[in-house]
């Protein structure tokens, strides 16, 4: 009995070992260091990941930290007609011009530059340094906008442009439109387009749901024919220009409103943001995407102060 027992032992010891021993040769073989390879190999590697991902791996050790800050790795975050975009202004907003693509990458994220002999601003998405455009008020078609009865055009201090465009009269029919050609955009990228403005001290009016949209392909409205025609193509949504808590009654007696949109308050510039709508541009369609906000069925409207649209790509 203990001889039987002793051979049992002895077999389960060697099946321990047969399963063990793939194991213990893969621990036994040497890891493949990375900071052995050439930094060329190293920077092309992380090339391929993503501005986030390269400045996490630069915390690793000095040899990666010189290869994940290289031009060689930033260049590749940088959209290829970044060049072309930025040879429509003199300088960047820093006080001095960026040393490494990483610095210019950075700068291009955090400070947005004015091209289009300054109605248009174009700035890098930090996390995946696709393009950002905001269209100026300027830029933008806005009924009346050239009556100074209704609208006028003032200089705010936080504001990207020169003037915004504030609504200091009193108008029935709002309708605010901008467009911007798709070859601009980050191919394979889903966009998503905002209103950017504020309301002031003496704003009423704005609390009627408004009609928002962004398409490819877009019919609008004819200003010499007092009706309204088929404003587009493309998806509509319902929003509202003023902040949920002063619609909340008008949510509670209206069912058909409750899906609609709200602004963004959480902006870190102040401005308040109303989301228009999303585009997807896969990188081969020309023409252009129109982004339209109109309100024609409410009451008066007064004390809307207008910045302009901006075109980011839609966060994951």
């Amino acid at each position: 009995m203990k001889k039987r027992n002793r051979v049992t032992e002895k077999v389960n010891k060697n099946s321990e070992e047969e399963e063990e021993s793939p194991a213990t040769e893969m621990q036994k073989q040497p890891l493949l260091d990375l900071q052995a390879l050439p930094e060329g190999c190293i920077a092309h590697v992380i090339s391929l990941t993503s501005p986030p991902d390269a400045c996490r791996l630069s915390l690793l050790s000095k040899v990666i930290r010189s290869a994940a800050e290289s031009d060689a790795v930033w260049d590749k975050f940088i959209p290829h007609d970044t060049h072309e975009i930025l040879s429509q202004f003199n300088s960047l907003s820093s006080s001095s011009p960026p040393k490494s693509k990483k610095e210019l990458y950075m700068a291009l994220c955090d400070n947005p530059v004015l091209i289009d002999e300054g109605y248009t601003s174009f700035s890098l998405e930090k996390w995946s340094g696709k393009k950002c455009y905001m269209i100026a008020a300027k830029r933008l078609r806005i009924a009346w906008g050239d009556t100074p009865r209704y609208w006028t055009w003032k200089s705010v201090t936080e504001s990207r442009f020169k003037e915004a465009a504030e609504l200091s009269g009193q108008v029935f029919w709002l309708e605010i439109r901008g467009r911007i050609e798709k070859r601009m955009l980050s191919p394979s990228t889903t966009y998503k387009a905002y209103l950017v403005y504020k309301l002031t001290q003496h704003t009423y009016g704005l609390n009627w749901a408004a009609v928002v949209t962004v398409c490819a392909r877009a019919y609008g409205f004819d200003y010499e024919c007092p009706g309204l025609k088929e404003i587009t193509a493309g998806i509509k949504s319902t929003a509202f220009l003023a902040p949920q808590r002063e619609i909340d009654g008008q949510l509670a007696r209206n069912k058909k409103i409750k899906k609609a949109k709200f602004p963004n308050e959480g902006r870190a510039d102040g401005w308040l943001e109303m989301e228009l709508g999303e585009f997807h541009y896969q990188g081969d369609e020309d023409g252009e995407l129109e982004m339209i906000c109109c309100e024609i069925r409410g009451s008066s409207k007064s004390g809307l102060l207008v910045q302009g649209i901006e075109v980011r790509p839609k966060r994951r």
